[in-house]
Formats: structure tokens, C-alpha cells, sequence
């Protein structure tokens, strides 16, 4: 992702793999048909940015096969590099303050990591300079402005309570430089960069296990930011945790927006 000192939600804690898990039920069904309609097979060369997690450069690399490419990229590759295969290859990597790890690739893909990035400009930049004329970029990212709620339907204390922490979250995460509105923009800022045959969508879950494992792992994971920054108190979030186990709330997530197009020449 981005430079430690700012990520607020560091790869090093043991509630990461949890989130990982979570991203991968809820996620991977979008990316992958996007990935799909785009054409990677046999031979391409393909840089997965930000890879946090396995599943989605281990799709890649299956997909390009032995005569292929799949590099993935973090700042923090503890967990990617002891689980990913043999064929993918691994680097530790600052997408926004670094040159990409090669050039003539196929296809760029980041998901859920521009938002998070200070010099996302130069990052988008990156990706676009790595690719070959032709090859193909998808960005997949939240737009946690655009639905702010983790409960869209507010009609307990237990959902006012729940939105009120997210509310917390999410000034955390402006406090950190991260962009809650980063995910509306893309299209427009793929076609500013240059790219053709430009397209997006939004996936948006409303109520899912996966939803509910990935706020219960993100509020473990930030409840000592959120008292020390005055958002909550103990009690509070030991009680939200209560009600996120109960399984009583439909919880969400931000709309998850995916923009893609291709590099002309």
C-alpha cells in the first residue's frame, strides 16, 4: 500500500489476514470478471500493485502460464511472499514514490490501494508509463464519501452506534491523507491520463458474512486510534463488537467502483 507511517491499517497486525480474507470473498468475483473481459491468457505480463493478499496475482499468474509474467508489488511483502507460488515474483515496492518494477506490461491492476496512496497522481502515472501500447489498466477502488454508512438501514441503537464508528474510521483515515472520494473520479481520470475505450461500474454489498468478518477485524485492528483519538471509548467498541457477533445487523461496505481502459499506440 502506501509508506507505513501513514497506512493506517498495517499488514503487520494480526487482524490483516483476516481482512484479507474478507476482500477475497467479497472482491475477488468482481475482479476477476473484469479480469476476464479484459483477455489475460497465455503469455501476458502482468504487475498486481498494492497486492496485500495471494488470490489475485495467483489468478494472474495461472492465467499468463509458464511463458507469462506476474509480478506483485507492497511495501510490506511479509505475508504476500510466504504464501504466493514459485511463478509470481515478488517486490517490495512504493507504488507512489517509486519507478514501476519494469516496463511492457500487458496488464496493471490495483484494488483498494490509490485511495490510500498520498502522490496517487504519480502512482496512477506509474502504472500507466509500465504499460505496453495497448495493454489494458483496471483500477479498483472504495468511494467511502459516496456511502459513508456500515448500516444503510439506521433504525437501532445498534445501528447508530455502528455508523457512528465508521464515521470515526473514516475521519482516521482523511486524518492519514487517504481520499474518500477517490473512486468516483477514475474514470475521468483515466481518460485524462490518456487511456481509450474507458468504462466503470460499482459493486456495492449490503449485508454479507464477509461484510460482517471484515468490520469485526477492522475495529480489532484501529480500536486503540479510535480512543486515543476521542472517537470512541472501550466500552463503546466492546459493545459494537457484541452486536457485530450477534449477527443482528446488516452491515456494508463502500462502494467498491472499477475503472478500466486501454493505453493507446
Amino acid at each position: 500500500m502506501t509508506s507505513s507511517g501513514g497506512y493506517l491499517l498495517d499488514n503487520q497486525q494480526d487482524e490483516a489476514e483476516e481482512r484479507f480474507h474478507a476482500f477475497t470473498s467479497l472482491f475477488d468475483p468482481t475482479t476477476f470478471r473484469h479480469l476476464e473481459a479484459l483477455g489475460v491468457g497465455p503469455g501476458a505480463r502482468c504487475w498486481e500493485v498494492g497486492a496485500g493478499g495471494t488470490s489475485v496475482v495467483s489468478w494472474l499468474a495461472e492465467r499468463a502460464g509458464p511463458t507469462g509474467k506476474a509480478v506483485a508489488t507492497d511495501i510490506d511483502t511479509s505475508r504476500l511472499a510466504a504464501a504466493a507460488g514459485p511463478t509470481v515474483e515478488v517486490r517490495v515496492h512504493d507504488v507512489g514514490a517509486q519507478e514501476p518494477p519494469g516496463e511492457g506490461f500487458d496488464l496493471v491492476h490495483a484494488r483498494l490501494v490509490l485511495v490510500h496512496v498520498p502522490d496517487r497522481d504519480r502512482a496512477l502515472r506509474s502504472m500507466i508509463d509500465a504499460l505496453r501500447p495497448g495493454g489494458r489498466l483496471l483500477i479498483e477502488d472504495a468511494d467511502p464519501a459516496l456511502q459513508p454508512l456500515l448500516c444503510p438501514d439506521e433504525h437501532g441503537p445498534e445501528q447508530r452506534l455502528a455508523n457512528r464508528l465508521r464515521h470515526g474510521f473514516r475521519s482516521l483515515l482523511a486524518d492519514r491523507g487517504a481520499d474518500l472520494s477517490y473512486g468516483r473520479r477514475l474514470p475521468r481520470l483515466l481518460r485524462e491520463a490518456g487511456l481509450h475505450e474507458v468504462e466503470a461500474d460499482a459493486f456495492f454489498p449490503v449485508a454479507s458474512p464477509a461484510c460482517t468478518a471484515l468490520e469485526s477485524a477492522t475495529v480489532r485492528q484501529i480500536r486503540g486510534r479510535l480512543v486515543a483519538a476521542g472517537l470512541a471509548t472501550d466500552e463503546e467498541i466492546d459493545r459494537h463488537l457484541a452486536n457485530v457477533r450477534a449477527g443482528g445487523m446488516d452491515l456494508a461496505t463502500a462502494p467498491m467502483i472499477s475503472a478500466w481502459g486501454r493505453k493507446g499506440g
